[in-house]
């Protein structure tokens, strides 16, 4: 009898030297979801396990061949649904490509996608050197998951998002070809952007399977300021205020939900009767971030913060950037989170936040609220019991009304963790149909048959 489709697929895929495909039903489960949990998600024909460039490309090629969807995945961090399975497709697992070269005399590494965060740090460091971007979840995602998002993090309020450092890509195209964009090169300007194309596309037009990236010199040790305040808008306000003459090294936000989860679960002492809590940091050299520090400090005792901590201690500071990191992780404790990340200009930082704290209100749910608050990047995190069909509904509906909210405040749907699968349905109101047209046509353009993520972004 004649093999179908599914079957000649994966028999050419099984010919592929050194490629590891997977079709246990076990593996096929643990590859579904991302870390938005996606109830829409598919079950994928294979996990294919690539370790080279020559390998994803002969993916790509029997990929197109039959008309089979790929999903390119890292780690599964993402927030968004942008690495939710497709029915009877690929999911191309990139986590084995963990190559990593450092070159302090250039002040570059270039690694392989499936390289975490947090191994690039620690190689670069060795020569003096730091890769500043780190989203909370450095510890576990990768560099490829980070571009394909354009991530952001901690320290971008001062040192900027993963576009920032992108130096160079290699991408497989639709039909398997192979193009180099970029390098080493600090200033690149001959012909369109091409490379800045593929930051942030969330696997929608090709699979990046090597990133050249820039480092810097490692920046002394940080000083690390805590306020806490009895009123959500005063902390807002902190901020609004700092960041209108400076830049420091770190400035996030935590709310009162936040803040209670992460005690439930670690215990660090934060202080459970605040409003909020602002997390800053100076990396300054010398005295001038004790200068820095200060005046933070200033600003937020003459907005009636309740406690102001700031410490040179290294352990102590490092423990509190670590509340402010686990907090997702804290707040899954509570139930099931409808997660995403809205952004605004720094003036409205206080409007976002008071109407989130409204719409949490009017719905009857919890909504924690984390930010990234010093480039006006908040994460609202709408809590709910997946057993109780009314409360889910209550929080789907919360959750329109944030992106609505920031929206209508000039802000965006997503300032780090892409459109994916979840938020789709507001991108249209967001950049409007024009723009999303022309999405449309570059998808097009690059991936006629639609073989790339189909379901993600559009």
């Amino acid at each position: 009898m004649p093999q179908e489709p599914a079957e000649l697929a994966l028999a050419a895929l099984g010919a592929v030297p050194g490629l590891v495909v997977r079709t246990e039903p076990e593996e096929l489960a643990a590859h579904r979801l991302d870390r938005a949990l996606d109830p829409r998600a598919g079950t994928p024909l294979a996990v294919v396990r690539p370790r080279t460039t020559a390998q994803v490309a002969e993916v790509v090629r029997v990929a197109a061949a039959h008309g089979l969807p790929v999903v390119p995945r890292g780690a599964g961090s993402g927030l968004s649904g942008g690495a939710s399975a497709v029915d009877g497709g690929l999911v191309l697992c990139l986590a084995d490509m963990i190559d990593v070269e450092i070159d302090p005399t250039t002040l570059t590494a270039t690694v392989q996608p499936g390289v975490v965060n947090a191994d690039l740090k620690a190689a670069a460091a060795e020569h003096g050197l730091w890769y500043p971007p780190d989203p909370a979840s450095f510890t576990f995602s990768t560099i490829g998951g980070n571009v394909a998002t354009n991530a952001g993090g901690l320290c971008c309020v001062k040192y900027g998002v993963t576009t920032d450092y992108v130096l160079g890509l290699e991408v497989v195209l639709a039909d398997g070809s192979v193009v180099e964009l970029g390098g080493k090169l600090l200033k690149e300007a001959a012909g369109l952007s091409l490379m800045k194309l593929f930051v942030g596309s969330e696997g929608t037009l090709g699979v990046i399977t090597r990133i050249v990236l820039r480092l810097i010199p490692l920046p002394p040790p940080a000083t690390t300021l805590v306020a806490t305040f009895a009123d959500l808008g005063a902390a807002c306000t902190a901020v609004v205020r700092t960041t209108a003459t400076m830049r420091p090294a770190m400035l996030e936000l935590m709310d009162a939900a936040s803040i209670n989860a992460v005690e439930d679960v670690h215990g660090y002492g934060l202080d459970r009767g605040a409003a909020a809590m602002i997390i800053a940091q100076s990396d300054q050299p010398g005295e001038a971030a004790a200068s820095e520090t200060a005046a933070i400090a200033r600003i937020c005792e003459d907005l009636g913060a309740t406690e102001v901590l700031v410490t040179g201690d290294p352990e102590l500071g490092a423990t509190y950037a670590a509340a402010r990191r686990n907090a997702i992780p804290a707040v899954e404790t509570k139930g099931r989170l409808l997660l995403g990340d809205v952004g605004v200009p720094i003036p409205r930082l206080g409007a976002l936040v008071t109407g989130i704290a409204g719409i949490a209100d009017a719905h009857g749910v919890t909504i924690a609220l984390i930010a990234h608050a010093g480039d006006g990047n908040t994460h609202p995190l709408v809590v709910c019991d997946a057993e109780d069909a009314a409360q889910q509904q209550h929080a789907e509906t919360a959750y329109g009304e944030v992106m609505d909210l920031a929206i209508r405040l000039g802000g965006t749907i997503t300032g780090e963790h892409g459109v994916g699968r979840t938020k789709k349905a507001w991108l249209p109101g967001y950049v409007g149909d024009a723009v999303v047209d022309l999405n449309r046509r570059v998808k097009q353009a690059l991936d006629p048959q639609g073989i790339f993520n189909p379901g993600a972004i559009l």
